[in-house]
């Protein structure tokens, strides 16, 4: 390209069609001895790249040229077009004045179509600074102009902005009429940035419509767009954190947005995209329960928002810093008037947050006895339960549920309770990813919590009941959208089985497998992705618990034993006999530890010469039955008994405690999904599936013995235990039997796994049957391990079964000894052909065994899940 070349004003749109291409041709324009207006053009170029994807200095310096040589070539519209470039610059260095100035400088330089793009980006600035008002006016102003040039692709821009500040006040349906009508326009252009954005658009406004599947999807998109053009994606970034927080993914947001946040000061990046990332990194870092790093991030981000004379952005960054101070456990008069300041700017503002501020200062004055002033910022905070997205009417109906509190009015915190639960319960059905699911109900914890004391106050140990069931186990209340036949994800699943195997290969042989696990991990992140973007297919939250229904299913012999949790303690729910007793047990946190105690020596015992340690955990047992049971212990009558235990004692051996030991004894993530369980009819054609993984210790020694025993059963083992055959003959198997290595992944529970001939098999796999086997047993270590998420939820291999179809499940959550296995197993099989069910098959094999301590460890570390 040549100074004085016709395509010279190709360079500026150019930077959003292919940003390297422009500055490449920038770079050798410059090189070419050019007119000054042509200099002015590739400085501008050069500067907007440094400003959006390279070093805001550098980008001022450029600026600052181009505008120099379009004074040097007398064109006041090439000046204020520079102007109007320097202005954005200027305000996303934090350097708000000057660039405010430099827009009022372009406005009176540049006439019709230049002064109309001129106040397109003062519009932007207006916005990025959370001036919503004044960025619609300029826009209103702009956009009438711009389609009478028909200028395509700024009229697309400026209806993209418009959208995306109707968001900021809520205006959803606006935004969406007005990103429908710039994506019509952007079809016709080249502008291949321009459309990654507006891609990026879509999936903020299906976020803010409640759409969180379609939002990740979209996203993802856009940034799979981004990478093409090589381009950074920072406010790509600050909005993914927003969705990954509001599916209950906290802790990824927190990781995302610190990751970028150092990437941008590698390069010198924008200010004000630092404070924004700041902001979402304090939000997240509160969300995870880790409000020391969400008091720093706030504080750090208030202080770049003053300095940037961002008033809106800097209110939003107060609100998270007074959040992270009530949960540091702060609390004072003074916290309540400075919620209640947030709340009144962020309702001045026309923003959605205010009903959460209301609710802050209102919770903060309760706190305090402060009940007036509670009352006053509670009702306010309430009036967003009858309309918006579906986090903003829960934040409503929280509210709601405290003022009935503040009054007395256990009804009221009844009903109000009900209503928030109704309006995630449908938020979380859009949501077809089990783990998305379980993460959100953590937005319900507070009303389950508050309708769990009122019920006990006002309602008895039925009751109570009930309420401990509406937030419990809630995923497994209905099957998980199946992952769709989708062939990428398909093709990342294999390609992810053959890294993986081939990783497990090099450690084995002692080869450096660093290369392998970064392969593996992105394989992972793709997997994981693609799930997250299903959308849900089941409508409503699924069954509702039915107390009578239960205590009939149970009759005068199996007792259940369900163990909720109010303010730190343990309360059993003794159901059978047709009624429902409560008894108090001891402090949940001292079970955990208790529970950890009792793992540490069974994975002792799971080693030969470890005896003296059995007194030491039966010992241990014996606590445990103190903490958990309490004196429902001496009323459990002689026959079965169902345990329900909260996600956190998940890694309890129950069959450890000393009125459980001698009996059929089972394990239920919900008195709910024990009920489906019971009434989940056996496939009618009773096949039985053995198979046997490598690397076992023994071989998998049971295998062989068992498939004599099941004459017709079908052995999968060698080069036959690959996935995709394990997969289709588990598909609607009377009875499998798995005995393969088992590895379970705390930081991705669905990526927990076992290991077949081709690599591993996960959850993901088994979320892809039909219908899985009606009985399985799973006789290596660590296969029953769970993580707890959200308010009451488990993930992993267990969990994933029993919505697809499995009434019964045999696991373990310990390490064990792999030949004491073998004669267990032979056990329980024995039972199982005399028509014994899992539990009691599993008791009677426990007593079958040798006395000594190995065996007992190996015995107490399986439990029966199910009822099956």
């Amino acid at each position: 390209m040549t100074a004085g070349s016709d395509s010279v004003p190709e360079l500026l749109p150019m930077v959003f069609a292919d940003p390297g291409e422009a500055l490449t041709r920038a770079r050798a324009l410059l090189d070419a001895d050019p007119s000054p207006l042509d200099a002015s053009v590739a400085h501008q170029v050069i500067g907007i790249w440094q400003r959006d994807f390279g070093d805001l200095r550098l980008a001022l310096s450029h600026l600052r040229r181009a505008r120099q040589y379009a004074a040097r070539a007398d064109s006041a519209d090439r000046e204020a077009d520079v102007l109007a470039t320097l202005g954005v610059a200027l305000v996303h260095a934090g350097r708000t004045r000057e660039g405010l100035a430099a827009f009022e400088r372009g406005v009176a330089r540049g006439g019709g179509h230049t002064r109309a793009r001129v106040l397109y980006r003062r519009a932007y600035v207006w916005w990025v600074l959370g001036h919503h008002r004044e960025a619609l006016e300029d826009v209103r102003r702009a956009i009438p102009v711009l389609r009478q040039a028909e200028d395509v692709i700024w009229t697309a821009r400026a209806l993209t902005l418009r959208a995306t500040v109707h968001l900021a006040l809520g205006a959803v349906e606006r935004a969406e009429a007005d990103f429908t009508a710039a994506e019509a326009l952007w079809d016709t252009t080249g502008q291949e940035h321009d459309k990654a954005d507006a891609v990026e658009s879509r999936g903020l406004a299906a976020f803010r419509s409640g759409d969180v599947p379609a939002a990740l999807r979209l996203l993802d998109e856009a940034e799979e767009r981004y990478a093409r053009l090589g381009t950074p994606t920072f406010m790509l970034n600050i909005r993914r954190c927003e969705v990954l927080m509001a599916a209950g993914l906290a802790p990824e947001a927190l990781a995302e947005a610190d990751a970028a946040i150092g990437k941008l000061d590698g390069i010198g990046g924008q200010s004000t995209r630092k404070a924004e990332l700041l902001l979402a990194a304090a939000r997240a870092a509160r969300l995870a329960g880790d409000p020391h790093t969400a008091i720093a991030r706030a504080a750090l981000a208030v202080r770049l928002f003053a300095g940037q004379r961002r008033t809106w952005w800097e209110t939003h960054a107060r609100l998270v810093l007074i959040e992270a101070r009530h949960a540091a456990g702060r609390g004072s008069g003074r916290l309540v008037a400075d919620a209640a300041a947030v709340a009144g700017k962020l309702a001045a503002f026309g923003a959605p947050a205010a009903p959460e501020a209301s609710l802050l200062a209102g919770r903060i004055a309760l706190g305090l006895g402060w009940t007036a002033d509670a009352e006053r910022h509670l009702a306010v905070a309430a009036r967003s339960r009858r309309s918006g997205p579906p986090l903003a009417r829960l934040t409503g109906w929280a509210a709601q549920a405290l003022r009935a509190r503040a009054a007395g009015s256990a009804r009221g915190v009844l009903e109000a309770c009900r209503r928030g639960l109704d309006v995630l319960d449908d938020h979380r059905m859009t949501l077809g990813a089990s783990e998305l699911r379980a993460r959100a109900t953590e937005q319900g914890a507070e009303l389950a919590a508050l309708a769990g004391r009122a019920s006990l106050v006002s309602g008895g140990p039925r009751r109570l009941l009930v309420w401990s069931e509406r937030w419990r186990a809630t995923v497994l209340s209905t099957p998980p959208t199946r992952p769709p036949a989708d062939p990428e994800l398909l093709s990342g699943m294999t390609a992810f089985r053959e890294i993986a195997s081939r990783a497990e290969a090099a450690r084995m042989e002692g080869r450096p497998v660093p290369a392998l696990e970064r392969e593996q991990r992105r394989l992972e992140r793709q997997i994981r992705s693609r799930t997250l973007h299903m959308r849900g297919e089941t409508p409503g939250g699924g069954d509702r618990f039915d107390v009578g229904r239960l205590l009939e299913r149970l009759g005068d012999e199996v007792r259940l034993v369900e163990l909720a949790v109010l303010d730190g303690r343990v309360q059993v729910l003794l159901c059978g006999q047709g009624r429902v007793r409560r008894f108090e047990a001891g402090l949940l946190a001292d079970a955990e530890t208790e529970a950890e105690h009792v793992q540490a020596g069974l994975r002792r015992l799971a080693h030969p010469g470890a005896e003296a340690r059995l007194p030491v955990v039966e010992a241990a047992g014996r606590r445990l039955e103190e903490l958990l049971l309490g004196p429902a212990a001496a009323h459990l009558g002689g026959g079965p008994v169902v345990i329900v235990p909260p996600g956190r004692l998940h890694r309890v051996p129950w069959a450890l405690l000393p009125s459980l030991r001698e009996r059929v004894l089972s394990v239920s993530p919900s008195a709910g999904s024990w009920l489906r369980a019971r009434e989940t009819a056996p496939p009618p054609d009773g096949r039985h599936v053995l198979v046997r993984g490598p690397g076992l210790a023994t071989g998998g020694a049971e295998v062989p013995e068992l498939a004599g025993r099941y004459a017709c059963a079908t052995v999968l083992e060698d080069d036959e235990a690959r996935v995709p055959r394990v997969l289709e003959e588990l598909d609607g198997a009377a009875l499998a039997h798995i005995a393969a290595h088992g590895t379970f992944r705390a930081d991705s529970p669905l990526f927990s796994s076992l290991r077949m001939a081709d690599g591993p098999i996960v959850v993901h796999d088994f979320e892809r049957l039909d219908r899985s086997p009606y009985r399985i047993i799973l006789s290596c270590c660590d296969t029953a391990l769970l993580a707890s998420v959200g308010a009451d939820e488990l993930l992993g291999l267990v969990t994933a079964l029993l919505p697809l179809g499995t009434a019964g499940v045999v696991a373990c959550s310990a390490p064990v000894n792999d030949a004491a296995v073998v004669p267990l197993m032979l056990a329980l099989h024995k039972g199982l052909g005399a028509g014994l069910s899992l539990a009691e098959a599993l008791r009677d094999a426990r007593a079958a065994l040798p006395g000594d301590a190995l065996h007992q460890a190996t015995g107490w570390a399986f439990s029966a899940f199910g009822a099956a």
